[in-house]
């Protein structure tokens, strides 16, 4: 089975189409592997962790989306959680990567030795 890591870095904070733009593709191509049967995880990195915050929100125009992939959602970057800070209630703090001076961050080579494409929005 084809495996596929999706990385939002996107920022939320800068209110431009292209940030929007980006979380929507990296959801759109989540909800693709999810209906062909595949294995696909999102996580949120760097500014990006900022995005479940907003995507949570009913009223978000990307909100159905989010909702139909949200259970792929792997975590967020625990140390940039700690650098960029946003509400995390409910979703796991990845720090596989020990990073020294952070918490740690999600590691893209367990990603790869477990076979998975990696994806970065």
């Amino acid at each position: 089975m084809k495996k596929t890591a999706i990385i939002i870095l996107s920022d939320p904070k800068a209110g431009s189409e292209e940030a929007m733009g980006r979380v929507f593709n990296a959801l759109a191509s989540a909800y693709e592997f999810k209906h062909a049967g595949e294995d696909v995880k999102i996580i949120f990195q760097g500014t990006g962790i900022r995005w479940p915050e907003q995507l949570e929100k009913a009223d978000h125009p990307i909100h159905g989306l989010y909702s139909e992939v949200k259970e792929y959602v792997h975590g967020l970057s625990k140390g940039c959680v700690a650098v960029f800070g946003t509400e995390v209630s409910g979703y796991e703090l990845l720090n596989e990567n020990e990073v020294p001076g952070t918490p740690g961050l999600p590691s893209f080579l367990n990603l790869r030795n477990e076979g998975y494409d990696i994806l970065i929005f």
